[in-house]
This record gives structure tokens, C-alpha cells and sequence, in this order.
């Protein structure tokens, strides 16, 4: 018998999810995403990821903007399971029972730890060593649910939240097409996730994007990578905002207050903290292109004793 299934997902990273979903032999009868948002300068509405490989394959598109009705809908076509991904809001009670098999969720961490919006970032941020894919089927708590499969992968020393993401998208939609190859008719065999080691992954802003030249030098080259390609971290000098993309931590220490540009010679740009130097590697100034550092001191030269500071309203709040 021909699995019947819905997909719910929104941005790219959900994307292999689904093509590991139509490549399954299932019978795909809906695609959900969130609504359509204005997009690029001009602000027009854009689909999105998922929503883009769904009209490529002809699936039918639901983007409801109350979920409470589409229960009805999964009863109605007789819904054998649901496989989500990333489609950004929770699924209210009903919808989870009504498929026969429940909910399937890829979560890109190793629940229990970093539920919630921002796993991948925030794993980078606090300096995990490593990080994974976890299947897990649905309960109405966020990411509460019992695990059915992880699988786990080192975060490297150098990598930012992008190329981590794009590894565990991939990651992700190979564990989909191995769950649905050895799906049986029987009931999904799941283990309750530990009731010890939670943490929450908040969504990002760029209000946290700042950099604090007190924090040690590891600490900000992680919130670098962390926030690299989004909110990117920033830093202000003589009342203009640099974008940081790339930078990594040394040792050593001066007598300079945090923040202070110690080095600019020989086209590296070195930083001090509030222990250890942080070496900038790739820096934007507004309205310009990312720039290795010494592509960008040729044309924006930084002078060395300058520092590199909060906006004044962010000294404020502290």
C-alpha cells in the first residue's frame, strides 16, 4: 500500500527533507509553508524554498493562516504521516493525531539539548563540540516529542552557522529516506527524550549581534561564526558600523583597553579583548562588499590605537 503523506516545512534547510520525501515512493498529497513574505529591495512577495520545490513538482501548496482547520482536511485524505521540518510554527493537537502514524519532526540538534528556533547557532555560539540530527515524533510541547533516531556530527574549530546548517540539511534528508525505507505498518518505535540536559535555542536578533570587546576573545569569535550569514556581528568606530564575518581568537595580552586596535600592519587587524587578541579576518563596512582584511585596510586604512566600540545607546543599557 502507497504511503500517503503530507510535508510542512519553509526554508531551504527543509528542502532535502522534502526531496527525500517525493524520492520515498509516498504519495505526496500536500506541501504546508507559512505565508509568502516580502522579499529583496523592492519588497515583493517571494515564495518560499519549500514552496518553490513544491510547485517544481506539482504538488498542491497549503500556506493556511489558522491551523486549527487543517486537521479536517489530513482526516479527510485519509493521511498516513506527516514529515516536518522547519515550518516555523507549532501544530495544534488535532493536527498531530490525525495522521496514522503521527508527526515526524527533523530537528537539527541533539535533543534534548537547544529546542526551540535557533539550534544551529546557538550550539556554535557556546562552543559545542558537536551537534546532530534528531527524528522525533510530535507531541503538542516544543520539541518535547520522544526521539526516534540522531545521528551526530563534530562542529569543526573554523565553521559558521551556514556551512553547519548545509551540512545538517543534507544530514537530515538522507535520515528521512532511511526512515521511510524501513518504515513498517507497525507502530514507530520511539525512546523518551532525557528529562536532564534541556536547553532552549531562542530565536536571533540583532540587538545581540554587538560585539562586547570585554567578553574573552574565543567567546566573540564564536558569536562570529554563530552569526554568520545573519544578524552578522558588528562593532562602531569613529560612528560607522562594521560587519565582522570571519575572525579567530589568539593568545596574548596588552595593557590596551578591550576593544582597542592593536595591530593593522601587514594586512592583519588585531583586536584586544577582555583576554586574548581576537584577529579580524573578513570585515564590511555599510554599503560595501565583504572584504578579506587586508583587501580592505588597502582602501579603508584602520589607524592601530583606534577602538572599536558599542553605540552609544547599547553603552547605555549596560
Amino acid at each position: 500500500m502507497t504511503l500517503r503523506a503530507v510535508f510542512a516545512g519553509t526554508p531551504d534547510f527543509a528542502v532535502p527533507a522534502l526531496e527525500a520525501l517525493l524520492n520515498s515512493g509516498a504519495e505526496v498529497m500536500a506541501v504546508y509553508c507559512q505565508p509568502d513574505r516580502p522579499a529583496g529591495r523592492g519588497r515583493k512577495l517571494r515564495p518560499c524554498a519549500v514552496k518553490a520545490k513544491a510547485i517544481e513538482h506539482a504538488i498542491p501548496v497549503r500556506q493556511p493562516a489558522d491551523l486549527e482547520q487543517e486537521a479536517a482536511y489530513l482526516e479527510e485524505t485519509n493521511v498516513d504521516l506527516a514529515i516536518v521540518a522547519a515550518y516555523g510554527l507549532l501544530l495544534p493537537e488535532r493536527m498531530l493525531r490525525a495522521p496514522r502514524l503521527g508527526c515526524i519532526n527533523v530537528h537539527a540538534s541533539l535533543l534534548p539539548r537547544w529546542r526551540g528556533a535557533a539550534p544551529i547557532q546557538r550550539a556554535i555560539e557556546a562552543g559545542d563540540a558537536k551537534t546532530g540530527i534528531t527524528l522525533m515524533k510530535m507531541d503538542t510541547g516544543l520539541d518535547t516529542g520522544p526521539i526516534i533516531q540522531t545521528r551526530e556530527i563534530p562542529i569543526q574549530d573554523a565553521q559558521h552557522s551556514q556551512s553547519l546548517h548545509d551540512q545538517l540539511s543534507t544530514l537530515g534528508g538522507k535520515m528521512v529516506l532511511e526512515f521511510l525505507e524501513n518504515l513498517g505498518t507497525e507502530k514507530i518505535r520511539t525512546t523518551p527524550q532525557p528529562g536532564t540536559g534541556v536547553t532552549y535555542a531562542r530565536q536571533l536578533t540583532r540587538e545581540e549581534a554587538w560585539l562586547d570587546w570585554r567578553r574573552p576573545a574565543e567567546v566573540l569569535a564564536r558569536q562570529i561564526r554563530a552569526f554568520n550569514p545573519w544578524p552578522l556581528a558588528r562593532t562602531t568606530l569613529d560612528g560607522i558600523d562594521y560587519r565582522i564575518h570571519q575572525a579567530r581568537s589568539q593568545p596574548g595580552d596588552t595593557t590596551a583597553t578591550p576593544g582597542t586596535i592593536t595591530v593593522t600592519d601587514g594586512g592583519a587587524l588585531h583586536v584586544q579583548t577582555g583576554e586574548g587578541t581576537l584577529e579580524v579576518l573578513t570585515l564590511q563596512r555599510p554599503g560595501g562588499k565583504a572584504l578579506e582584511t587586508s583587501a580592505f585596510l588597502n582602501g579603508h586604512p584602520i589607524r592601530s590605537g583606534s577602538v572599536f566600540t558599542l553605540p552609544i545607546n547599547r553603552h547605555a543599557q549596560r
